[in-house]
């Protein structure tokens, strides 16, 4: 009898594989079998069958899902550290001290429930005698949670919740430097990986918190969201979305450029347009595989993925395409994440032992805490929802914003990215002289290198990503305003005239570094060209070609900028 009933299970478990099911470990002893039997049978069984685990939980996803988003805080508190002081510090080019000054100022001079839904940041309760202090505890804070969430694959409520509010106080002070999409897409992703955690538990496998439903929807919510943004911004944008010849510009117009993108601009014209075909596919139509069941879905975040490592390859686009992955994991369950963890793991094995249990109908009745726990991933689908209706507005809209907030929590965003690309490239260099008198016909300008944006003909273009120099950014957009619409660049100027190591320390290369001060600084205008392979430039090793297209601002003296910097109350430079 023992023998036929071995049998009849053996048979049972073949016919589940053939048909593609999950398989858990034999139903066998109900009754007295130990967890430590259950265990050893479960270890055996999976090594010598290879027990699939069962579709349709997130256990494993919801590992993943934390280390993402950590790895991504990691990054950006790491920026913040390096950045911070010099853009937004006691002596940075737009110091926070006086932009909450000034909120302070605008509520009435209190500091109140009016100012932290003006700007919800920590730094109002902290002591503003050395905000770069602050700035720094801020950020040591941040890169110390996030990387503990990173090694231990695991983190509760609090901890994603300090971290959420953490880099909330940073971008809500960060005024221009923090101004771009990536920002509150981080601070959504943040605000959703709360929930995926426990109250208190660090545990990986916290048996009581099992990964909600509700919470990896708002996740597939939020890619699907990101990509339409993107898509539906492109088609109502440029018209050579339509005509598909924008990507026969993107990799030498695009912000920061890297080495792929010298090689990827001179592809066939045909690949280019493939390239803009299959953006719009990604983009506009498979998003809508999400809501198709388990095997489209998981369609969806696969090629999402695919669509943001070609990104990252093609372009120093910052962490954004990096952040952008994050949600697309939610498409995956545990049956399709088990390959990236152990076989004798303990996330695993804790995981066949979870199913096995439910299996055999051992499932732990829910406690108080597990129905509190429920009614408040409801709220959670609730809240998503209601904040969602202004930005399913928005994506219907012909007048589409794009890398908009509609709460000052910024929960729920709108997304986009190039609905308009640049047809040339063009750069803003700063060149520096010694000479007394800037219009004689001797004089020498030397040229400033940033880190990483074009500048020297010769220099390899740089990989960065997913670090970001947010200087270099700015200066992309400076190059196709005026200086008059870009203030900040004169402050830069009237900084290099002083020889200001803060502004220095965001640059790679000062011409004037253990000299005298430059007496006067200009900017100049100039259009880059990537060289052709193969080319008389290319094989000098010039990566660019250039040609000046006129000044940007004219030479300035200190003397010169006294009282433009007093109409601004900057404090006029005068060096180390």
């Amino acid at each position: 009898m023992a023998s036929s009933s071995e049998s009849s299970e053996t048979s049972e478990s073949f016919l589940r594989k053939r048909r593609g099911d999950t398989l858990v470990s034999d139903n066998t002893a109900h009754d007295s079998c130990s967890d430590t039997k259950r265990d050893e049978h479960s270890s055996k069984y999976e090594k010598k069958v290879g027990v699939l685990v069962q579709k349709g939980s997130f256990w494993l996803t919801r590992i993943v899902l934390l280390r993402s988003i950590a790895f991504i805080y990691l990054v950006a508190f790491t920026i913040a550290y390096n950045q911070n002081k010099q853009l937004i510090g006691e002596k940075g080019l737009m110091p926070c001290k006086d932009y909450l000054r000034s909120v302070k100022r605008y509520v009435g001079g209190k500091i109140d429930l009016s100012a932290l839904s003006y700007s919800p940041t920590i730094l109002w309760f902290m002591d503003w005698s050395d905000m770069d202090a602050n700035l720094d505890l801020i950020a040591l804070a941040g890169m110390a949670l996030s990387g503990l969430v990173l090694f231990l694959g695991s983190a509760n409520m609090v901890i994603m919740g300090m971290l959420w509010i953490l880099y909330h106080s940073i971008v809500n002070v960060g005024q221009l430097w923090y101004s771009f999409g990536w920002e509150i897409q981080l601070l959504e992703t943040g605000f959703l990986g709360i929930f995926l955690c426990p109250l208190w538990s660090l545990s990986q496998m916290p048996r009581r918190c099992p990964t909600s439903i509700i919470s990896v929807w708002t996740f597939r919510w939020l890619i699907v969201r990101i990509m339409l943004g993107a898509g539906l911004i492109k088609i109502r944008g440029d018209r050579c979305w339509m005509d598909l010849t924008c990507m026969d510009y993107h990799y030498e117009t695009q912000p920061v450029p890297n080495p792929m993108s010298y090689y990827m601009h001179r592809s066939p014209w045909w690949i280019h347009r493939f390239e803009t075909l299959s953006n719009h596919f990604i983009e506009l139509i498979v998003p809508f595989f999400t809501f198709m069941g388990r095997r489209m879905c998981m369609i969806n975040g696969a090629l999402q993925i695919l669509f943001q490592v070609v990104l990252i390859i093609s372009g120093n686009l910052s962490f954004l395409n990096w952040l952008t992955i994050v949600p697309s994991l939610a498409c995956f369950d545990d049956s399709a994440l088990a390959f990236l963890f152990r076989r004798s793991g303990n996330a695993r094995q804790t995981l066949l032992k979870i199913q096995t249990e439910e299996a055999e109908g051992l499932k732990t009745p829910p406690t108080k805490g597990m129905l509190v726990r429920r009614v408040l991933n409801v709220s959670l689908g609730v809240l998503i929802a209601y904040l969602s209706i202004p930005v399913l507005m928005n994506l219907l809209s012909s007048r589409q914003m794009m890398n908009t907030s509609f709460e000052p929590l910024r929960i729920v965003n709108t997304y986009g990215a190039f609905g308009s690309i640049t047809k040339e490239r063009t750069e803003v260099v700063f060149q520096g002289t010694l000479s007394l008198n800037h219009t004689a016909e001797d004089v020498v300008w030397e040229e400033y290198e940033f880190i990483c944006k074009p500048g020297a003909l010769d220099r390899r273009p740089c990989l960065i990503s997913p670090y970001h120099y947010r200087l270099d950014w700015l200066m992309w957009f400076a190059a196709f305003q005026t200086y008059e619409q870009s203030e900040w660049v004169i402050h830069i100027a009237g900084r290099l005239l002083a020889n200001d190591s803060t502004i220095l320390s965001l640059m790679a290369h000062n011409p004037f570094q253990d000299r005298e001060k430059p007496r006067w600084i200009r900017g100049e205008h100039f259009r880059y060209k990537f060289t052709r392979p193969g080319s008389a430039s290319a094989a000098q090793g010039k990566w660019w070609a250039r040609k000046r297209i006129g000044p940007y601002f004219p030479p300035v003296n200190l003397d010169g900028l006294r009282n433009y910097f007093q109409s601004r109350n900057w404090p006029l430079p005068s060096g180390d």
